[in-house]
């Protein structure tokens, strides 16, 4: 990892997941206060599915860059959505064939950690 670009990359990539799981568990934490454990356990369960496939992906997406690399960046950032997308349909087909889920909980977090991304750059301090 000797590109500058890369190591800012995965760092701000990663401190996004870190956040975005430390929320998880504060909402986990906080149904699981108000509703009780199964509640709890699908809400984490969507956010496990949400956190884990992003993990792979920053680290798949954040190979190369620069000007010189730039097909190696458009072909690992592609292959990192392949292999997101890939683990999210499995991880969704695990939790569905073996967990008995509660669908607001659930997807209610499943979709806080799909906007987490949009939301995390303005908590966290991005620099080059």
């Amino acid at each position: 990892m000797k590109n500058k670009l890369i190591k800012a990359g995965r760092e701000f990539a990663y401190k996004q997941i870190i956040l975005t799981f430390l929320i998880v568990l504060i909402f986990v934490v906080v149904i699981f206060y108000i509703w009780d454990f199964s509640y709890a356990k699908s809400a984490l369960a969507g956010g496990v599915i949400g956190i884990i496939p992003n993990v792979f992906f920053a680290h798949k997406a954040f190979k190369y860059a620069g000007a010189k690399s730039s097909k190696l960046v458009v072909e690992s950032f592609f292959s990192g959505v392949k292999i997101k997308m890939f683990l999210t349909a499995l991880l969704f087909a695990l939790a569905f064939k073996f967990l008995v889920l509660l669908p607001l909980p659930f997807f209610g977090i499943f979709c806080l950690v799909m906007v987490m991304p949009l939301l995390t750059p303005f908590f966290i301090n991005f620099k080059l």
